[in-house]
């Protein structure tokens, strides 16, 4: 009788239901006989051009995938990997040399930007805020951070080539903790199927991928694996300032507002870009922050005061962000800066722009996640990828999933309890976690990197994030900032490519 009940239940529609949407994720096929492709690998030569001329690095480029098991061996995934590891004359491997991890965010999307886009032994020629033809130019690229570090770029779970094992509940992978628990064992299996325990090992995260890096400070050195060096590249720590109505949200938008203001000449004309964006900065602090706090009790009159400053910063009118209560939103800015040139400027980076959507594209959602500036770059860093895969022999399936945001980041769990706070909350604030990392490690140096034009993790927000931790002096000595002229994808604009190329080769020599 139970044995008859116990079938009855697995087959009643509910539960088919659900095991149809465990199989909507990308997992490893069902049939035992399809299998992952065979890793592939192939020596190459990385020349320098321009600044480092005259610079030769012989390495070997590899695809392959590390796997995620359980502590009792169960698979969880396997995740992709292309690495680039410098090798000397008979094809060895320096075990001592620095190996740095990278990955981008989304949640649900792959490395091929950071790889193809900016960091990577080759990288795809940009044209400043044009759109790129199919034909952009592929070639050896002279800031890669291969002069400084091994290179491994992994690409999530349930992203790219990283498929979820059969049989795992996705829920148990896509979400703050369980997406960095797969990243500590992929990080792990590789460094001990490759020999690397020697190597200093350093984290570089874009996007979500510094919150990923920040559980991760955390995690790795909790199991025994110890850092020297991890960069943030866009950084977004305290979840709050996304939720709607938050002051940090506003607060955080609007020297973005300013810079891009400036951009397009409607502000700031004659006046440096930095001490531009370092005074909208200042606004946000001293004047907007106790503004919004007020709320409703904030006299009229100080807040047309108010309205007409910012009016001058961000270039909207006094009469709209007095009629928005002082409170301008992304959307809002990006469709009315341009309104009389019939265009809107972007979100991951303000500077890019297109035409405007037509009068029967009204849904702000849809709205929000078109980009002029994905749009322009991201078709030819997934070519530029295709082509290297086929060059190294490696047998690639069909579909690339270069961005899954729809199947892993709107079903992404956010509960994360920070170290020595009262439980889990939906909206994290991992500046904890890094801040404890820091703590418990004093010997981790942090590299903090920004754009003025990232409307997507905004450079106030993380300035104040990392401040709100009360750090000692000898601590606020391990981390450095840097802000640049760029937006999120930082690697896109040349000469902020070059600058942190200066900045991270300073920042891999520090002791």
């Amino acid at each position: 009788m139970e044995e008859k009940d116990q079938k009855t239940t697995q087959d009643t529609p509910a539960a088919e239901a659900a095991e149809a949407q465990k199989a909507d994720y990308w997992m490893v096929p069902a049939s035992p006989t399809v299998e992952l492709p065979k890793p592939a690998s192939k020596r190459l030569t990385w020349e320098g051009s321009g600044a480092t001329a005259g610079e030769k690095i012989d390495y070997v480029a590899a695809a392959g995938h590390a796997e995620v098991r359980e502590d009792a061996g169960a698979l969880k995934a396997q995740m992709f990997y292309l690495s680039y590891v410098k090798v000397d004359e008979d094809g060895a491997a320096d075990p001592t040399r620095p190996v740095t991890f990278l990955f981008n965010g989304g949640p649900g999307c792959a490395s091929v930007p950071i790889n193809f886009g900016g960091f990577g032994p080759t990288r795809v020629q940009t044209d400043g805020t044009s759109h790129l033809p199919v034909t952009a130019e592929v070639t050896d690229n002279p800031r890669t951070l291969l002069r400084h570090s091994d290179l491994v770029f992994f690409d999530a779970p349930g992203t790219g080539f990283s498929p979820v094992a059969k049989g795992t509940d996705p829920k148990t992978l896509f979400g703050v903790d369980g997406d960095a628990d797969a990243f500590c064992r992929a990080i792990t299996d590789w460094l001990e199927r490759e020999g690397r325990w020697e190597s200093p090992l350093y984290l570089l995260g874009e996007s979500y991928g510094t919150v990923r890096n920040a559980v991760l400070m955390r995690l790795l050195g909790e199991r025994g694996v110890k850092l020297t060096g991890v960069t943030m590249l866009s950084a977004i720590w305290d979840w709050v300032q996304t939720l709607p109505g938050a002051d940090l949200y506003y607060l955080g938008m609007l020297p973005t507002f300013a810079a891009t203001a400036q951009f397009f000449g409607r502000a700031g004309e004659d006046a440096d870009v930095d001490e531009w964006f370092d005074a909208a900065m200042d606004f946000s602090d001293s004047v907007y922050a106790p503004a919004l706090l007020l709320g409703d009790r904030l006299p009229t009159e100080r807040e047309r005061e108010i309205a007409e400053q910012m009016s001058e910063l961000i270039g909207l009118p006094a009469d709209f962000i007095a009629h928005r209560h002082l409170r301008v939103t992304l959307e809002d800015f990006r469709m009315r800066l341009l309104w009389d040139e019939d265009k809107v400027c972007g979100r991951l980076d303000t500077r890019f722009c297109s035409d405007a959507p037509s009068y029967a594209q009204q849904d702000f959602g849809w709205f929000a996640g078109e980009d002029a500036a994905d749009d322009a770059v991201n078709a030819v860093w997934d070519r530029a990828f295709r082509m290297h895969l086929q060059n190294l022999g490696y047998a690639a399936p069909a579909r690339y999933l270069d961005s899954n945001y729809e199947k892993v980041g709107v079903k992404w769990n956010w509960n994360h309890g920070a170290p020595g706070t009262w439980g889990e909350v939906g909206a994290p604030n991992v500046a904890i976690d890094i801040a404890t990392a820091l703590r418990r490690d004093p010997t981790i140096k942090l590299c903090v990197l920004g754009g003025r034009y990232d409307a997507a993790t905004t450079y106030w927000n993380v300035e104040h994030d990392l401040s709100a931790q009360f750090l000692s002096d000898e601590l606020k000595e391990r981390v450095e900032f840097h802000r640049y002229g760029c937006g999120h994808m930082a690697y896109v604009d040349e000469p902020t490519l070059m600058a942190m190329d200066d900045d991270l080769a300073a920042f891999y020599a520090k002791q």
